[in-house]
Parts: C-alpha cells; structure tokens; sequence
C-alpha cells in the first residue's frame, strides 16, 4: 500500500512538473516562468550601481528565495522520472544545474551570481505552455534541412573568407596604412563588415579605386545574405514534402490534416513527442498514463 501511494504521488508529481496539458501543469509552467523572470529582473537591477546600492539586501534575498525554489524544483524533477540520468543529463537538465548553481558559488566566488542569467535560456519552455507542442515537427523540419545543407553552406561560407581575404588584401594594397588599412587582418576585418553589410564605419576608403572596389563588396553582399536562404528553404521543401508523405503513409488522416502531438511526457526515457490520446510512449513502450 504504501509503495503504491508513494508510485501514485511520483506519478502525480511527475505529471504536474513534465506535462502542460493538465490544469495543474500549466499553474506550474506558468508560476515557473514568473519566477524566472523575476530573477533574471533581479540580476539586471543588481548590475545598477544606485539601484544596488538603495536595494542590496533585498535584491539579494529575492534571488535567494527564487534560487531555493529553483533547487527544490531540480530536485523534484529528478526524483520523478525513472532514469534521473537521462534528465540531468539532458540539454534542459544541464540546463536547470547551471542556473541553480550560480548562487551557491556565489557564497565561494565572487560575482558567479551573474550566471543566474543562464536562466534565460529555461524560458524556451514556453513553448509547452502556449501548446505549441503541436508545432515541434515543423521545428525539427527546420533542423533537419539545416543538417542537411551544412556541406553546402559550409562549402559557401569558405568561399566568403576566401572572399574577404582576397578584397581584403587589395584594400590594403590599394588604400594603404594612410586611410586606415593599417594591416592585411584589419582590411579583411573591413571587408567582412562591409560584405554582411553591417558597416561600422570604423574604416573607410578613400580612393576613387577603393570605393569602386567597395561597391562590388556591398553589392555582393546582397547576394550573400540570400544564399544560405535560399539553401535552408529548399531543403526545408524537401523535408515537408517527405513528412506529408510519411504522414499520409502511417495515419489514415488526410496528408493535408497535421499529427497533433502534446506534452505528454514518458517518465522512462523523457519523450515528450507524443500524439494525442497515446497511452504508450512510441520511443520506449512504457505507459503514459498510471491509474
């Protein structure tokens, strides 16, 4: 009896802490974002001299307090899942210790307690809670067609600094140290600037040949920025095409209907991909759901 209470208990906590489809989970999801928030605020007012000076002590029991409910939920969330391993070692894991542990450093190293702002990156969360689960195939799309066109972009991006040197060392042949081009790295500093058309203005030619030369670099630049693009977005093509069928396939759905997924998470191996009304997690075969 008392190791079913103590299963039905991790169950429950395990589906209010992993899961936003569910009242309480979403409470939590929600509660959890303000407070990270709330301490990422805390850093930034602590970085303000005249604000730290006025408001030390509560801005620093304010992190305290939100660095406290941080470690208890760390702790909750590895001691609700079956293999704690596999969430600390987790990219959220990870994640979760870095920006809980900063405080505590703090009381050995001085001025570790800006890594707090580490927390940032737990708001990618959000995700869960504004049910945009639904939305995760078309993100994994996007990371797909990025793996598969990296020779290409790679290929592109050489071919850029290859680019750069070479503009960059007839800049500095043809403008010289007396217009700022002091060194062949400068002038190929100057030139990546001006091919991604960011343009600091730090250096600027002063030759009727150099500027001529500066026109072409701005021109390419353009059409710099549009290649990648337009690699990304047709292997992107590629890979919704191939979902379309593969959903047409393995659902009697029209391929035109997409798979709903949620936030239903397998407390064996940390899946959260699941479809709609799944009672078995289809990465390892456990039960989803725990009476």
């Amino acid at each position: 009896m008392a190791t079913n209470s103590k299963h039905n208990l991790q169950s429950k906590l395990h589906e209010i802490i992993y899961e936003a489809d569910t009242p309480a989970g979403k409470v939590f999801d929600v509660l959890l974002l303000v407070f990270i928030i709330l301490s990422i605020v805390l850093v930034m007012l602590e970085s303000v001299n005249s604000i730290d000076e006025k408001y030390h002590v509560l801005l620093n029991i304010g992190e305290w307090v939100v660095t406290i409910l941080f470690s208890i939920e760390y702790i909750l969330r590895i001691v609700t899942v079956k293999k704690p391993f596999k969430y600390i070692f987790s990219f959220f894991g990870v994640i979760d210790f870095l920006s809980t542990i900063p405080m505590y450093l703090a009381l050995f190293f001085a001025g570790s307690q800006a890594l707090v702002t580490l927390r940032a990156l737990r708001l990618l969360r959000v995700f869960r809670i504004l049910k945009l689960a639904r939305y995760l195939g078309a993100s994994n799309q996007l990371k797909d067609s990025i793996i598969a066109s990296r020779i290409k972009i790679l290929v592109f991006l050489f071919a850029v600094v290859i680019s750069s040197v070479i503009f960059g060392t007839i800049m500095y042949l043809v403008e010289g140290e007396e217009n700022g081009f002091t060194n062949i790295p400068k002038s190929v500093y100057w030139c990546i600037v001006t091919l991604t058309t960011v343009g600091f203005g730090d250096i600027a030619p002063q030759t009727a040949l150099g500027q001529f030369i500066t026109t072409i670099i701005m021109i390419l630049g353009y059409g710099i920025i549009a290649v990648p693009t337009g690699i990304v977005s047709a292997e992107y093509v590629k890979s919704s095409r191939k979902e379309d069928e593969k959903n047409s396939i393995n659902t009697t759905q029209p391929s035109t209907t997409p798979v709903q997924t949620n936030s239903q998470s397998c407390m064996h191996c940390l899946e959260s991909k699941h479809q709609d009304n799944s009672e078995f997690c289809h990465k390892c075969g456990s039960k989803l759901h725990h009476e």
